[in-house]
């Protein structure tokens, strides 16, 4: 059975550089809020409310799927905001706001959207999500402890780590 070229759906997706977070959840779920907490920290909007994927080599690439939505994003009791948007991202983590992770240290989990695996995170509770998963954008590795150990497939090549610079 042979994939579809592209997906669309109901998402949001924010970037740092070209590395993409897709959040999924039910309306009302707080997509959305959590998108613009990440702008406020510096991520770049890719869409809101609707992301079409399509694969990328080994990779899936987000993007908005609509010329009509592109850099809107809403914001409950303000409305609906213009803002410039990136046009595309790798995605490298994928968030679902409708599940919730009780544990300190999670286990490592993966989804699988149009054949290709990714990293998928459950929504603590607590403030920190937001600075968590810009972190993880900028290129931070997430070590889910003894047990499980860095989670490889979040995980950034040597030359990606060092940013050109040397360090880590």
């Amino acid at each position: 059975m042979n994939q579809p070229a592209r997906q669309v759906l109901h998402a949001t997706c924010v970037a740092v550089g070209d590395r993409g977070l897709l959040i999924l959840g039910g309306p009302g779920a707080g997509k959305s809020a959590l998108a613009l907490k990440l702008i406020a920290l510096g991520a770049a909007l890719i869409s809101d409310d609707q992301v079409a994927i399509e694969p990328d080599g080994p990779s899936l690439r987000a993007f908005c799927p609509r010329d009509s939505i592109r850099g809107m994003i809403e914001a409950r009791g303000f409305g609906i905001l213009h803002l410039k948007a990136q046009t595309s991202a790798r995605l490298i983590l994928v968030l679902d706001l409708d599940r919730i992770e009780g544990a300190r240290l999670p286990p490592s989990r993966q989804v699988t959207l149009m054949g290709r695996p990714l990293p998928l995170a459950h929504a603590p509770k607590g403030d920190h999500l937001p600075s968590a998963l810009y972190c993880l954008l900028q290129g931070a590795i997430r070590d889910l402890g003894p047990e499980t150990g860095p989670d490889l497939a979040c995980d950034l090549g040597p030359d990606e780590l060092d940013g050109g610079d040397g360090r880590r």
